[in-house]
């Protein structure tokens, strides 16, 4: 990963930070931390579509083009993409230099009490964790959904308990409404607890929902946010256009295109997709890049977490940090993916 010399300078920008023309960095909501602005996730990619071979040449390219937030969790192919993770970061870069993500909540086994946010599944799910990603501490242990079932306090109480042990540097939530944010962050507030750092939600132009709502309470209480699916799985680089998904990609296996169905089945999704395309070739950009762009406007999302199969999709990614976009594309990007709360022209 390219890091400052000594004597170089960090340089600040209007929106985030970046080492000396790199990729770009953004402070993680309230904390110090500091994430690229493009992330490397294994959902549906390590241990599925991704073999060990690929799985480091890609990470290794991730981290030689400044890419610092790696992001997995111990339900991703039943701990599969965690243990393939932990195979290859620690050989390549010193743990000092890359911020690493994992998750608990879905079931990891048969047992009654292997599921959820209980204290008990939370703490033989980090100890599991850690050693299948061969590191001492995550940077950010994220409660995957929210439980119904177990108390929220009883969750927040487990996630002080890791941060004081060492084993987790910072808590987060993914999937959670805002309802359920603001409930957490105001809990740790009023009782002195280390609050929720961050907010790991959907969010695309073709997913806009969280823009009601729970962006406006991840800033109002502080929370960092890094998407996932910031391209729908794939639907927004144009490959889908046409109705046939490329052979070996996502959109041919049934395992895997299960959260990509419904939208490849909108024919109107499609055109505006094309459309898309259109306008990022006149600006000298790809479908992608300018979608990813259009996610980092926003001022509440630190990182956006992409999931390409190769190193191809890395190095074409990571040119949309640090993209300024004119007013006018902006203004045509909305109007085919209308912002939350208005209706398509």
């Amino acid at each position: 990963m390219r890091v400052p010399a000594c004597g170089e300078s960090l340089w600040r920008m209007p929106r985030g930070l970046y080492y000396n023309g790199g990729v770009k960095y953004r402070r993680l909501g309230n904390t110090g931390l500091l994430v690229s602005e493009i992330a490397y996730g294994t959902w549906l990619t390590f241990g599925a579509q991704v073999d060990d071979a690929r799985s480091e040449s890609i990470i290794r390219r991730a981290l030689e083009l400044g890419i610092n937030y790696f992001d997995t969790a111990d339900v991703y192919g039943r701990g599969r993409a965690e243990s393939m993770l932990g195979a290859i970061l620690p050989r390549l870069a010193i743990r000092q230099d890359y911020v690493l993500a994992t998750k608990v909540y879905f079931p990891m086994g048969e047992g009654v009490n292997n599921r959820g946010l209980s204290r008990k599944h939370i703490v033989d799910s980090i100890h599991d964790s850690l050693r299948r990603l061969q590191v001492d501490y995550v940077d950010l242990y994220y409660c995957h959904r929210y439980d119904e079932n177990t108390p929220l306090v009883e969750t927040i109480q487990a996630m002080q308990d890791l941060i004081h042990a060492g084993k987790i540097l910072h808590w987060g939530v993914s999937e959670w409404t805002a309802d359920q944010i603001a409930e957490a962050a105001s809990k740790c507030k009023a009782n002195g607890w280390i609050p929720p750092a961050v907010n790991q939600p959907r969010y695309s132009l073709i997913h806009r929902e969280v823009e009601a709502r729970i962006l406006s309470v991840c800033e109002y209480h502080g929370l960092g946010v890094a998407v996932f699916s910031p391209l729908a799985e794939g639907v927004l680089t144009g490959k889908y256009a046409g109705r046939t998904a490329p052979t070996g990609s996502r959109g041919t296996v049934a395992t895997l295109n299960m959260f990509m169905r419904e939208t490849l089945a909108d024919s109107s999704i499609e055109q505006r997709v094309i459309e898309l395309a259109r306008l990022a070739s006149q600006h000298r950009l790809t479908a992608a890049q300018l979608s990813l762009a259009m996610v980092l406007r926003r001022t509440e999302v630190d990182s956006v977490i992409i999931g390409g199969t190769s190193t191809a999709h890395l190095e074409e990614n990571v040119k949309a940090s640090g993209l300024r976009l004119t007013s006018e594309l902006v203004d045509a990007v909305n109007e085919l993916f209308p912002p939350q709360g208005t209706a398509p022209r």
